[in-house]
Order: C-alpha cells, then sequence, then structure tokens
C-alpha cells in the first residue's frame, strides 16, 4: 500500500505547496512512482509544474463531488514517476456543496483507494485552511508533513494544528500520524531560528526533520517555468535540500516497514543519473531515526513561545 501524505498547515505562506511540489519531485526522481494530488482552489501546485487552466479538465473538485475517478484525472508530468491530479477554483465551491452530504469528510479519501496500490508515495497538497477540503485531505492521509518557518507565529499556530489532528484521530481517522515538522525558508544565522529549532527539537524530538529548507531564489523562480526545482536548477540549495528531505522520509519509512534501506539492497535506489542531480553531500546525514506512528503529546506539555 502507498503512502500518503498530507503536506499541511492552516498557517499560509509557510511553503506548504512548494514542499508539495519539491517532494513528489524528489521523490519521483529517486525512482519512486508518486502521484501529488492538488486540494488547493489556488491550484498553484497545478499551476507549478507546468499545466495551465482548464475548467473542462477533470480535476480534484470531480473527485471529492463523485463525478469522476482518480484515474481519470491522473496527469502525466515532466518526470517520468511523477503524476498529478490537478486542482481548479471551483473547489473552493466544494465547502459548501458537501454541507449536507454523506461521507462528506471520506470523499477523498475513497477516491484514492483505487490508486494506493499504483504509488509508494501520494502527496497531498492542501489549502491554508482548517476547512473541510483540508479535513478530507487529513481523513485520507496516514500522515502530516507540516511545514514551517523558524518565527514566533509559527509556533502559536501550530499548536492549532495538532488539536485539529487529534480531533480527526479521534472522530475519522485513528492511525493518523505526524510524518515530521520540517522547517522551511529557514535562515540558521538568526538567533530566533535557532531558538524555534530548539523548541521544536524539544517538543516533537525526532519527528522534527534533520533537513531544513533554506531561502533559495532558485525555489521561488522555479514555479514560474512550470518545473520542479530539480528541473529548473539541480544543484541549487533548495533543490538539494528537498532531495535531502525525500531520502530522508524514504530511508524513515524503509526502517518502519521493515524493508531494506539505501545501501542494503533497497527496492527505492536512485538511478546514477538521478544521484547527479544532488551535489556530492545531498544525501548525507539525512536519513531520520526511525519509527512511524503517531506522536504523542502528553498534556501537560506546551511549547515555550516567548522566543
Amino acid at each position: 500500500m502507498g503512502r500518503v501524505l498530507a503536506v499541511a498547515n492552516q498557517k499560509g505562506g509557510v511553503g506548504k505547496t512548494t514542499t508539495a511540489i519539491n517532494l513528489a519531485a524528489s521523490f519521483a526522481a529517486a525512482e519512486v512512482n508518486t502521484l501529488l494530488v492538488d486540494c488547493d482552489p489556488q491550484s498553484n501546485a497545478t499551476s507549478g509544474l507546468g499545466f495551465v487552466k482548464d475548467p473542462e479538465r477533470v480535476s480534484s473538485y470531480h473527485l471529492l463531488m463523485g463525478a469522476a475517478t482518480a484515474e481519470e484525472a491522473l496527469l502525466t508530468t515532466e518526470l517520468e514517476q511523477l503524476w498529478l491530479i490537478p486542482s481548479h477554483k471551483n473547489l473552493i465551491g466544494a465547502n459548501l456543496e458537501l454541507v449536507d452530504a454523506d461521507g462528506r469528510e471520506f470523499r477523498m479519501r475513497e477516491a484514492l483507494a483505487p490508486l494506493r496500490d499504483r504509488f509508494q508515495f501520494i502527496v497531498l497538497d492542501c489549502p491554508p485552511a482548517l476547512d473541510l477540503l483540508t479535513l478530507n485531505a487529513l481523513v485520507a492521509a496516514d500522515a502530516v508533513l507540516i511545514p514551517m518557518q523558524g518565527e514566533y507565529f509559527a509556533l502559536e499556530g501550530i499548536s492549532e494544528l495538532l488539536d485539529t489532528i487529534e480531533r480527526i484521530r479521534a472522530s475519522f481517522n485513528p492511525e493518523l500520524g505526524i510524518e515530521g515538522v520540517v522547517l522551511t525558508m529557514f535562515d540558521e544565522r538568526t538567533n530566533l531560528a535557532q531558538q524555534v529549532m530548539n523548541e521544536l527539537k524539544n517538543f516533537f524530538a525526532d519527528k522534527l526533520c534533520k533537513t531544513t529548507v533554506p531561502r533559495n531564489i532558485r525555489l521561488a523562480e522555479a514555479p514560474s517555468h512550470g518545473k520542479a526545482a530539480l528541473m529548473y536548477d539541480p544543484r541549487s540549495k533548495g533543490a538539494e535540500s528537498y532531495i535531502k528531505l525525500a531520502k530522508e522520509i524514504i530511508e524513515r519509512q524503509a526502517s518502519g516497514f521493515g524493508l531494506p534501506v539505501s545501501g542494503e539492497g533497497a527496492t527505492v535506489e536512485r538511478t546514477e543519473e538521478n544521484a547527479a542531480l544532488a551535489a556530492p553531500d545531498a544525501g548525507s546525514g539525512a536519513a531520520a531515526d526511525g519509527g512511524e506512528g503517531v506522536v504523542e503529546i502528553p498534556a501537560t506539555a506546551e511549547m515555550d513561545k516567548t522566543a
């Protein structure tokens, strides 16, 4: 069964779509069949891979409304092992149209179920809100990857997301876990960023990804060319960071599911061509301490947000 990862954070501007696009592309570059699902009415993940707006195209809106199957919505991309289910601005209407629908929270899960054996990773790009669209994505997901900036407001907002995750576990998806928290637009030179990272380490332990994503102009430029960063400039710091993040998650899952990890006959390996996309140190030191499942958060646990 494929692993479904929801890239979610109700705070806007933290790099959710950038993370979803480039993480999915990095999985594909590692010769892993990957599906990116655009669940955001803004359709930035769709345009970021070079697809122009087309109201006639089957999209994630049709999946939620039961008007089409996921197979019918699949689009091939520039990367051989990356597929996309696009979005459209009509998706914003699903929040209202599904209010009285039966099983409204399970629409995305049911739509993606037939594809889970086909893809090793399914990445869901969520909108910056805790609405019915995000709820559908979290109910469909096995785990949540949380991008966040190393700033004070990010610490404030993450508590709301964790509360939402707990409620979804209790009501709809008891297996929902936290894949990790990844720091984006990270500037390691500032004291504030270091303090926030230390706070997150204390709170999330090994669920804080070892890989951080720096501010990088190539990451910002790539969507205007309809490309993932590793296709636009494979040796940029941004592309290298997401290759490291993909490697960290793949090795974490390989360890968690009892699969051989890289270098020990892994079923997921990079070809020489794909390995050359990263700088010589791109794959070093990225593997996370193994472990899958739900993060246990003590009732009394609180992050120090005074940094």
